[in-house]
């Protein structure tokens, strides 16, 4: 299928979900867009695609689905709905459509969903997305995918139309998630560690933009470090990834490793850290708001 012929519906359009139907959009595929804020909906589908009332008249429509809503319960909303109110898309789609998954979830739930849509004759790929919103809307993310070949026949060009790295890892469902979920233990692990090191120079009274510009171009940076100080040093705590992400996504991680009794000592204290940053009020700003749990600093403020 070329993209012409394919008809793609996106549902989430948030701060990943709306760059990657920007790049579906601009790959030329017919794109139908779905999300709870029906304005939001309207105004992408104003400057190409279409707008859809429903999951429901979604799933009518399109070949694929890809969902890009935040956790398992959420995507299970956009396949089967949430009562008599809200229809989800499964029961339209036609058989042999494609259900492309783009939370991050216990890779467990992940193919149990791909084994409940094979029995309604749907096809499904496990297919976690990062890399942040700015490389979502360049179409530069990274997709960390598993499917059948029956699957990834039908949706692979679209994959790489939203991103600059798809990741085959598996024929079934469960590797892509799996894969996701030790990234975010990297991830949050970093964040954390990003947040104590600038605390501790704010405490020391280090001028915060020097220490930004040294550990930036030195051997302690990450890209955790330099994206997420930024936010800090700007004092803006606006959520392109937020606080109580990782506090379910370090939860997940942490889920995997009890599992098979496997010690994280650094993804224990990280979760605890985003975990006491919720508490405190902060679980709706960026991530990087896990630094104001330190005592005793002065984090900037937004100019």
């Amino acid at each position: 299928m070329n993209a012409s012929s394919i008809r793609v519906g996106l549902v989430g359009l948030g701060a990943m979900g709306s760059g990657m139907a920007g790049s579906l959009r601009k790959a030329g595929y017919d794109l139908h867009v779905y999300d709870v804020r029906h304005d939001v909906a309207q105004a992408f589908a104003s400057l190409g695609g279409h707008a859809c009332h429903s999951l429901q008249e979604l799933g009518q429509t399109c070949d694929v689905v890809v969902s890009v809503v935040v956790n398992a319960s959420q995507t299970e909303s956009v396949l089967f709905g949430n009562g008599a109110d809200h229809q989800g898309c499964a029961a339209s789609l036609k058989k042999g459509s494609v259900f492309v998954m783009c939370s991050t979830v216990d890779p467990n739930w992940s193919i149990a969903m791909e084994s409940r849509l094979e029995k309604m004759g749907l096809r499904y790929i496990d297919a976690p997305i990062s890399g942040g919103a700015a490389k979502a809307a360049s179409g530069q993310m990274t997709m960390m995918t598993a499917a059948k070949a029956e699957a990834y026949a039908i949706a692979e060009p679209l994959l790489n139309a939203m991103a600059a790295k798809v990741y085959k890892l598996g024929d079934k469902a469960g590797a892509g998630s799996q894969v996701k979920i030790i990234n975010q233990l990297l991830a949050g692990v970093h964040i954390a560690a990003a947040a104590e090191a600038m605390a501790l120079g704010l405490r020391e009274g280090v001028n915060a933009d020097a220490l930004y510009e040294v550990i930036t171009n030195s051997a302690g940076n990450s890209w955790m470090f330099e994206n997420r100080m930024a936010h800090v040093l700007a004092g803006d705590y606006t959520p392109l990834s937020a606080v109580d992400i990782f506090v379910k996504d370090l939860g997940l991680v942490l889920d995997m490793a009890r599992a098979s009794k496997f010690p994280l000592p650094l993804s224990s204290t990280a979760h605890q850290m985003f975990m006491q940053a919720s508490t405190a009020g902060y679980g709706r700003e960026d991530d990087s708001a896990v630094i104001k749990i330190f005592p005793g600093i002065e984090v900037p403020h937004k100019k």
